[in-house]
């Protein structure tokens, strides 16, 4: 089964298609129990801690492997015994890696089961039931283990697979995926670079436009490389330095509790963690849903320090969420900070995973990597969350390939607290063409960190995060993306010059690509078959070889079904977002966020009513006279 969760304020009316784990009885299941009274090892995972006895991340794949998603659909089960088969087709209820748990319709079947020398079990793991790469025709083996009547009187059947569903994949799909992918990367790059080869071929007949393709297919292959040649920080089990977790809120009654629990869900020294949420004032049921999550927190997991551990703040009036973050600062008591969305999640060992580049004492701050929580959705979610991926996992990371990420993600980041109380005063003062600076706060905090410190990504430590699933608000946190990247951009070029001299020549290239962008496809698309009568075959193409260059890459690195939609991003993208490019040009000082009413916002839209109320009389006295 999948869960859906209604936007409340969204005129569409929405669902946001979830992934939706069985719920562990001990709300904390993930903390490391100091009093040695119960293990955190899962026994439905015990399996893979035999079949990986020389990885180092036994633990993290044996607890993952014990994840139970709750997964309803059809499963044809054949059992033989002497060569004699039966065949019937019943309900799943919940999957894991490992096995499934069915309902079978009377002791009959449960008898066949149990008496099977051979049970096959054939099924479908629907898209968004388990993560994302698992889906797929399942068609293997497996045995009983165990059988009970539930509350409802329903006979539950569990049966263990001979191969865990991530061996099956990678026997039955992930090698040929890997081998096709990598071929075809592999092909469009040759192609890229061929390309390109004509631009200098014909340099001298339009300088400036074969300039321009240069230096946006070297910069688009670079990124690719050097994202392909990053390896994130090894995990070292015995560094674990003391973490604050920041949580901004908001308006975010919905998902603040799912937030606050993954934070505290960690698999982390208790006395080295601690949870700050700082409510911006909220002005629908945020607050009472922080206190319940704490109440129950300090209700259910007494032993777990939580009253201690947990803290909220709530501001006397809506200060914006640098005030807030820095509220969560100035009240931390560990050396690291780590700031995280009040609609993200995260995993249990993203904090084990994030802290591991700071061994390096240059390292200033690291982001961890951001998946999207609700993929499967619909056809815009599943956009992003090809866009969410390969922005991270390759974007980002070729950036931390030389040291120097350029945005420090607002769903998981963590910094040195020392350079954000240095550079506190500034930031929530931040101004840029005698406007305030409002949103941006995460590429803005990056800016004062990378100008005199290093700063990472590290792709093993993932949260995933709620994303817009209707148009109008898309393209308006897309708006306000743009400005910020923008204004940051104009900062940061002021000192990334003194960097890696390859990154310093890629981030200028960065820069450059997007904001020449729309003349580029004005000229190739409108003005060249105009004027000189030419189909644009060429550029065409390579807006074709860079789409599909995304999609292959999703499809190597996370073997998902959703490949296919980084192609329609990337039309989206030349159709629609490129085109907020040149409003952002000469917008990029706004303030308001489009999306929420901040005290900007606010302002805004009170300037807007009052120019209407002020048009309404003038038009009125017209027709009076």
């Amino acid at each position: 089964m999948i869960t859906k969760k209604k936007l409340k304020k969204d005129e569409s009316e929405e669902t946001d298609v979830l992934l939706n784990p069985r719920k562990d009885r001990r709300l904390l299941a993930n903390v490391p129990d100091k009093e040695a009274i119960r293990t955190t090892v899962d026994r439905r995972g015990k399996k893979v801690i035999e079949d990986y006895s020389d990885d180092p991340n036994l633990f993290i794949k044996s607890k993952k492997a014990g994840i139970r998603y709750v997964m309803k659909t059809d499963v044809k089960v054949k059992c033989e015994k002497h060569k004699a088969i039966s065949s019937f087709k019943i309900k799943s209820i919940d999957v894991s890696t490992t096995g499934i748990l069915l309902e079978v319709k009377d002791r009959g079947q449960l008898n066949i089961i149990s008496e099977a020398d051979t049970i096959k079990l054939k099924f479908k793991v629907l898209p968004g039931s388990m993560p994302e790469g698992y889906e797929m025709d399942v068609n293997i083996k497996g045995k009983k283990v165990r059988d009970a009547i539930n509350a409802d009187g329903k006979i539950m059947c569990g049966i263990e697979f001979l191969e865990s569903l991530s061996e099956y994949s990678g026997r039955k799909k992930d090698r040929y995926i890997l081998a096709s992918s990598s071929l075809l990367l592999l092909f469009i790059s040759i192609f890229i670079i061929l390309m390109r080869a004509e631009s200098i071929v014909y340099f001298e007949f339009n300088k400036w436009i074969y300039l321009y393709s240069i230096i946006a297919a070297v910069f688009l292959l670079s990124r690719y490389l050097f994202g392909v040649l990053y390896k994130p920080m090894p995990m070292d089990i015995d560094y674990t330095p003391g973490v604050t977790i920041i949580i901004p809120c908001f308006n975010e009654e919905e998902w603040i509790e799912n937030t606050i629990l993954s934070c505290i869900n960690q698999d982390y020294p208790i006395d080295k963690l601690e949870v700050i949420v700082v409510d911006d004032c909220s002005s629908d049921k945020s607050v009472e849903k922080i206190r319940n999550t704490l109440n129950k927190l300090n209700n259910e997991a007494e032993r777990f320090d939580a009253a201690n551990r947990v803290k909220y703040f709530v501001q006397e009036k809506n200060m914006g969420k640098r005030e807030a973050l820095c509220r969560g600062v100035l009240n931390a008591k560990h050396d690291l900070v780590v700031f995280v969305d009040s609609d993200s999640f995260l995993d249990p060992f993203a904090i084990r995973n994030l802290v591991q580049p700071f061994k390096d004492p240059k390292m200033g701050g690291v982001s961890g990597r951001t998946d999207v929580a609700n993929t499967f959705t619909n056809t815009l979610t599943k956009m992003q969350s090809v866009r969410y991926y390969i922005a991270f996992r390759i974007m980002k990371a070729a950036e931390a390939y030389f040291d120097a990420a350029t945005c420090l993600s607002g769903p998981l980041s963590c910094y040195r607290k020392q350079i954000v109380m240095d550079n506190m005063e500034e930031w929530i003062n931040q101004k840029f063409l005698g406007q305030k600076a409002t949103f941006g706060d995460d590429r803005a905090m990056t800016n004062f960190v990378l100008n005199g410190h290093r700063t990472s990504y590290q792709d093993t430590a993932i949260c995933s995060t709620i994303v817009p699933n209707n148009y109008k608000v898309f393209l308006k946190q897309q708006m306000r993306w743009k400005r910020s990247w923008l204004r940051e951009s104009i900062i940061a070029g002021k000192f990334m010059w003194k960097k890696e001299p390859f990154m310093a020549v890629f981030f200028y290239m960065g820069v450059f690509v997007p904001i020449a962008a729309p003349v580029i496809v004005i000229y190739n698309l409108i003005y060249v078959p105009i004027v000189h009568k030419i189909f644009p075959t060429t550029f065409l193409l390579g807006l074709l070889m860079m789409s599909l260059m995304m999609s292959f890459a999703q499809m190597f690195f996370r073997k998902s079904t959703t490949w296919i939609f980084g192609m329609l991003f990337c039309i989206y993208y030349e159709a629609v977002l490129l085109w907020q490019m040149p409003i952002a040009w000469v917008t990029f000082w706004k303030s308001t966020w489009g999306t929420r009413m901040t005290p900007s916002d606010i302002e805004a839209e009170r300037k807007k009513r009052k120019a209407f109320n002020i048009l309404r009389k003038k038009e009125g006295n017209v027709v009076e006279k």
